[in-house]
């Protein structure tokens, strides 16, 4: 007769793809504290560290391949281009929170700290996300471009300051020398025009460790939140950049937000479009949501 197999070992085995550099090396910081957590609950695992992005697509795909649960060790980016290539896949993807801003994490309520974040994982409640797609480019946070394209530039660029800090140097340095744009908005046959600082388009509330850019946004409800800065002075501009962080800022006049399945954005001179803090296309862009398309393990909705 054979014996009952127990719930440890019946669960699959986990693969931790670990970018070392993220969060300026604090991955790599965390990495015995994380393992310590996993033995001390008895799960089956390993660890392998990328050497790129496309390195850690590829873990993930030989980890599924190994009939292993593909766990992302890292910041906004790694998750973003792995949870966009595993989009359509029947399989999910866990996330410890491990780079500087972590917004995705914020979103989705997973904790930032070792205990908390192993725990949720292991607990393996599974949710369905939407998926964004910009020039076929897949996201899972806020893609956005203007005022924002420089902001993410100089921040990837800054590896010295950590955590918020670092949003809020880039932010000042790329007021120091922006000039207004003119954006042009196309959604079906309907097609505007503005001059601003930013156009965001959002499948989750937060970027730039924290700022809540788009509030409403909700990442599996199957739409795209829509949000434009307008032009104001570069003053007041910086007085109102404190209202990002409560979701504040979209009361002010010249903000304005919608919700779409599909839009293309151009603007008036070359811009980069960045999403989950790398950059994903050159303007013009056709930014999109996949409803329901990535399974991540993350904790149950609450009061819903």
């Amino acid at each position: 007769m054979t014996p009952e197999l127990t719930e440890f070992e019946t669960k699959r085995p986990y693969t931790l793809i670990v970018n070392p550099s993220a969060g300026g090396g604090r991955a790599a910081k965390m990495l015995a504290d994380v393992e310590r957590h996993f033995d001390s609950r008895r799960a089956v695992f390993r660890v392998e560290k990328t050497r790129s992005v496309e390195h850690g697509i590829d873990l993930a795909f030989e980890a599924i391949d190994a009939n292993e649960i593909p766990v992302v060790m890292s910041g906004d980016g790694l998750i973003g281009a792995v949870g966009g290539a595993l989009a359509g896949a029947e399989t999910e993807v866990g996330l410890i929170p491990a780079g500087r801003g972590n917004d995705l994490a914020r979103n989705l309520g997973i904790p930032t700290d070792v205990a908390g974040a192993v725990d949720c994982l292991l607990e393996g409640n599974v949710r369905r996300i939407d998926v964004g797609e910009a020039n076929e480019n897949r996201f899972l946070g806020i893609a956005s471009v203007g005022f924002d394209s420089d902001a993410n530039r100089i921040a990837n660029d800054a590896r010295i300051l950590k955590g918020t800090m670092v949003y809020a140097y880039a932010a000042l340095r790329a007021l120091i020398f922006w000039k207004p744009i003119r954006f042009t908005l196309i959604e079906g046959e309907r097609r505007s025009r503005f001059t601003g600082y930013t156009v965001a388009v959002a499948n989750n509330s937060y970027y730039g460790g924290g700022m809540k850019v788009a509030p409403d946004a909700e990442l599996d409800d199957g739409e795209l939140d829509v949000v434009t800065i307008g032009e104001v002075g570069k003053m007041r501009f910086l007085l109102n950049l404190p209202k990002v962080f409560k979701g504040t800022h979209v009361d002010e006049k010249d903000v304005k937000s919608w919700r779409t399945h599909s839009i293309e954005v151009d603007a008036s001179r070359p811009m980069t479009v960045y999403a989950d803090g790398d950059p994903v296309a050159e303007l013009p862009v056709r930014i999109r949501i996949l409803p329901g398309a990535l399974k991540i393990i993350a904790p149950e909705i609450t009061g819903a």
